[in-house]
């Protein structure tokens, strides 16, 4: 196995942020078949392979909102109005994500890219672990 860490600023605005190219380069440096691992070791953030561009990012958002508001109804309380909903987002969109790679390139359908997905305004640096696996 391979193993390399990389940062991500998100910001302090709820976000979707790709890491394609960051996950097409690590793959391509290991090269051969394997299997991609994505890992974001946060409470609060998520790896989704999803269409960027073309509004996707901005309605996976809007859903997100819808299903978990930012209001004051979540008993995890502290930090921004609604932090709890953080908390609870990786249930629905996990922390990790794993593609496969032939002949060191991600095995990604034509519009599929790799994205951190991150509702915690509070937490403005993520840390991304991706590991490549072998025989």
């Amino acid at each position: 196995m391979k193993s390399q860490t990389f940062e991500v600023s998100t910001g302090t605005r709820e976000r979707v942020h790709d890491i394609t190219r960051q996950c097409e380069e690590f793959a391509r440096s290991c090269g051969g078949d394997g299997l991609l691992h994505v890992f974001v070791p946060h409470a609060t953030a998520g790896v989704a392979l999803l269409e960027l561009g073309s509004g996707s990012d901005d309605d996976l958002l809007s859903l997100l909102s819808d299903l978990l508001p930012a209001d004051d109804r979540w008993r995890h309380a502290h930090g921004s109005r609604g932090h709890g909903r953080s908390h609870v987002m990786p249930a629905l969109i996990p922390p990790y994500a794993s593609v496969p790679v032939l002949d060191g390139r991600l095995a990604l359908g034509t519009w599929q890219s790799v994205a951190i997905v991150d509702l915690n305004v509070d937490n403005t640096e993520r840390r991304v672990r991706l590991s490549f696996l072998s025989d």
